[in-house]
């Protein structure tokens, strides 16, 4: 596997994701803040990102996509319909949409978790967050209880 690690120490500038991935190349990112808790945690995952084809993106992808005027932001799909794709990422309980399929800039393929690489395609990894997509409705509920747990 081939990528284009992007961070301050690699001389790569943060703003060249966008045409590093319009020109075909497959990117690393460490992702910041907790939207994507706890599948992705800051200062301990980075992502692989490649070119999306926003035809084949399909419920429970993570896609990176870009804000009107604003950030780049990696969210989950949660369900695509005719005016547009509706996104949530997975410490939220809010949805996010229409976006349009042009906002769209890649796709997650994999995630690199303390050095070891887990495949977007990996059956656990599916599984897993196929059942926390369906959750999100109770997401606020299992945060509080798990956040209880954590203090006894």
């Amino acid at each position: 596997m081939k990528y284009m690690p992007l961070n301050n120490e690699s001389g790569n500038d943060l703003k060249d994701i966008e045409k590093l991935l319009i020109n075909g190349n497959t990117v690393q990112i460490k992702p910041q803040g907790y939207s994507m808790y706890p599948v992705l945690v800051p200062g301990r995952d980075e992502v692989i990102v490649a070119p999306v084809d926003t035809d084949k993106i399909k419920r429970g992808d993570v896609v990176l996509y870009r804000r009107d005027e604003s950030i780049l932001v990696i969210h989950r799909i949660w369900k695509r319909k005719e005016n547009g794709l509706y996104l949530v990422g997975d410490n939220q309980k809010e949805i996010e949409g229409p976006l349009r399929p042009d906002q769209m800039r890649g796709i997650l393929t994999g995630i690199i978790r303390k050095g070891r690489y887990i495949s977007a395609d990996n059956i656990v990894y599916r599984v897993l967050t196929r059942i926390w997509l369906f959750l999100r409705p109770l997401r606020p509920a299992i945060s509080h209880a798990v956040a209880r747990l954590k203090k006894l």
